[in-house]
């Protein structure tokens, strides 16, 4: 019997929940960031939760079937493809980290906003009011990292957990 169908073993339950609780770590991370301290994202920025939100569900599957002991191939596939939405994080920490240290180009409709002037001083109004920041200015750094550099050591590491664990010994 191959291992792809073999009921899979604990490192594969173990490795699905720390993805699922380290996925929505950094995703609780930066809505804190956000709501919390203030921060307003970029376009970027946003776009790099895409593959947390994603992957979350995914691992919460994936946790669940070998906990079912249901064949291996559906966990390990589910636990392969939470490794490619991290590598696609990855990507895109990296790109939106060199896009703030100036070494490409960002997209360009990824720039500060002019307010629209005029209008009635009404609620609606005041949504004109907020303008994004632009990807090219890290609005915070720790330890000389912004939130994207930081975002794809989180995604480095997670695609390393993710495709060991799809690929590990049952």
């Amino acid at each position: 019997m191959s291992s792809l169908t073999q009921p899979t073993s604990s490192v594969q339950t173990v490795t699905a929940l720390m993805l699922l609780i380290a996925m929505a770590a950094v995703v609780g991370g930066a809505l804190g960031f956000e709501h919390i301290g203030g921060y307003i994202p970029c376009k970027l920025c946003l776009e790099q939760r895409t593959p947390y939100y994603v992957g979350m569900p995914l691992m919460a599957v994936a946790a669940i079937s070998s906990g079912l002991n249901w064949p291996a191939m559906i966990t390990r596939g589910l636990l392969l493809i939470g490794g490619l939405l991290m590598l696609y994080g990855l990507g895109l920490g990296v790109y939106h980290s060199g896009v703030e240290w100036g070494w490409w180009p960002g997209p360009t409709d990824c720039t500060a906003v002019v307010p629209v002037t005029g209008g009635t001083g009404g609620v609606l109004d005041s949504l004109n009011t907020v303008m994004p920041p632009s990807c090219e200015k890290a609005a915070l750094r720790i330890l000389g990292l912004s939130m994207a550099g930081w975002n794809a050591i989180a995604s480095l590491i997670l695609t390393i957990i993710a495709f060991r664990g799809a690929v590990g010994k049952a």
